[in-house]
């Protein structure tokens, strides 16, 4: 099975001066946990949800006014493509220990996302089960 098989299709993207009020209130309307941020063109970062708060309302001189983007995100992007193999990208998400990741095409645009949620659905439990385990070993 193939990444594009499972992913969201046809996710925004959205500028670094993008205010978080304004990502939280997307992340809400479309009930999704990370946003990625491109600029000229080409994705630099993704904000999560908990960017939001541990980046942002938990940082001292937090003002949800002046807050963009960028002072949140996690910089760099790591992407898989719409054609990889599932098991390969569930692979990429294990090793970075993260959730999410945005789908590209051969011209490098963005696609889509897939999430970990997503694989559940389609893949094999173990899988899942084996990725999730090392994902959360870092929060721990």
């Amino acid at each position: 099975m193939k990444v594009k098989d499972m992913m969201h299709k046809g996710v925004d993207w959205v500028s670094p001066d993008t205010p978080i009020t304004e990502i939280a209130k997307l992340m809400q309307g479309r009930d999704i946990g990370c946003i990625p941020i491109g600029q000229n063109d080409r994705l630099i970062g993704m904000v999560t949800d908990r960017d939001l708060v541990c980046k942002g309302l938990a940082s001292k001189d937090f003002n949800s006014a002046r807050t963009t983007a960028r002072d949140v995100m996690t910089e760099g992007i790591h992407c898989c493509r719409e054609d990889d193999d599932l098991a390969k990208a569930v692979h990429h998400m294990e090793t970075l220990q993260v959730r999410r990741l945005p789908v590209i095409n051969k011209s490098k645009r963005m696609v889509g996302m897939i999430s970990l949620g997503d694989v559940g659905q389609f893949a094999g439990a173990d899988l899942v089960s084996q990725c999730v385990k090392s994902v959360s070993a870092h929060h721990h």
